[in-house]
C-alpha cells in the first residue's frame, strides 16, 4: 500500500493518532499536510518528516473556521500540490465533552458540535473542489465507538460524523471521492491514557473487548492506510469500527 506522489492532509494531525497517521503515510511515500492548531507541534512533526526524507507541510488551521480551513487548503496546494487524501482528526474528545446531554450546557454543545461535526464540513467543502477536479480521492472521517455507545455529547457528535459520512458518500461519488469512516475504540493516545483511570481501562479490555488487550495507534494506522488504498477502492459510506470487538453489531 504506497502511496507515492499522493498529498494527504490531516486535520488534527500534530499529536495523537492524526500524528502517527502523518508518519505512516510520509514513510510510504506521501507528501503530508499537517493542519492543527498547535503551531508549535505540528511544525516541530513537519520538520521530523522532513529530517527523515519525507516531504511535510505545517498548517495553523482551526477546522471550525471556515475562512482558516479555506487558507490552510490553499496553502497546500500552492505549496505541496493538489490533495489526493484528507484525514478528518480534529475534534473534541477529552473527559470535558463525554457529559450527559443536558448538562454540557448550549454553549459548550455549539463548541462541540462547530468543531467535531461542521468542522468536517469545512473541511470537506474546501478540498472538494480541487479534489473532484484531479479525478477523485479519498475522505476519512474520525468517529468513535461511543458513537455506537450513545450515551454522552460527545457519542452524540459522533453519530453525527457516522451520519456525515454516509451522505458525504453519496454526494460525492460521481466525483470518484470515496468517503469512509473510523470509529477507534480505546486506543494507547497520550491524552487517552492520561486521563482514563486504570480500572475503566482494565474494564473497557477485560469486560468488553473480545480481544484483550491495548488498542494502539499502530491498529488505527493499519486501517487508515488500507481505507486510503486503491485496495479499498470498492469501499465507500462505511465506519470500520476499530475496537478490539466492542461493541458488536449484527
Amino acid at each position: 500500500m504506497g502511496f507515492e506522489n499522493k498529498v494527504v492532509v490531516i486535520t488534527g494531525g500534530a499529536q495523537g493518532i492524526g500524528a502517527a497517521a502523518a508518519q505512516a503515510f510520509a514513510e510510504r511515500g506521501a507528501a503530508i499536510v499537517i493542519a492543527d492548531l498547535d503551531a508549535k507541534l505540528g511544525q516541530t512533526l513537519a520538520d521530523e518528516l522532513n529530517a527523515a526524507g519525507g516531504r511535510a507541510l505545517a498548517v495553523t488551521c482551526d477546522v471550525a473556521d471556515t475562512a482558516s480551513i479555506e487558507g490552510c487548503v490553499a496553502r497546500a496546494r500552492a505549496e505541496i500540490g493538489d490533495i489526493d487524501i484528507l484525514i478528518n482528526c480534529a475534534a473534541l474528545h477529552n473527559f470535558t465533552w463525554g457529559q450527559p446531554v443536558l448538562k454540557l450546557g448550549a454553549d459548550r454543545w455549539r463548541q462541540l458540535l462547530n468543531v467535531n461535526v461542521v468542522g468536517i464540513v469545512n473541511a470537506v467543502t474546501a478540498v472538494h473542489p480541487s479534489m473532484a477536479a484531479k479525478g477523485g480521492g479519498v475522505i476519512v472521517n474520525m468517529s468513535s465507538i461511543n458513537s455506537f455507545v450513545n450515551l454522552s455529547a460527545y457519542g452524540v457528535s459522533k453519530l453525527a460524523v457516522r451520519g456525515l459520512t454516509t451522505a458525504m458518500a453519496a454526494e460525492l461519488a460521481p466525483d470518484n471521492i470515496r468517503v469512509v469512516g473510523l470509529a477507534p475504540g480505546m486506543i494507547d493516545t497520550p491524552l487517552v491514557m492520561a486521563e482514563l483511570p486504570q480500572v475503566h481501562k482494565d474494564a473497557l479490555i477485560n469486560n468488553l473487548q473480545l480481544i484483550k488487550r491495548q488498542g494502539t495507534r499502530t491498529d488505527v494506522v493499519n486501517a487508515f492506510l488500507f481505507l486510503c488504498s486503491d485496495e479499498a477502492s470498492f469501499i465507500t459510506g462505511e465506519t470500520l469500527i476499530v475496537g478490539g470487538g466492542h461493541p458488536l453489531r449484527v
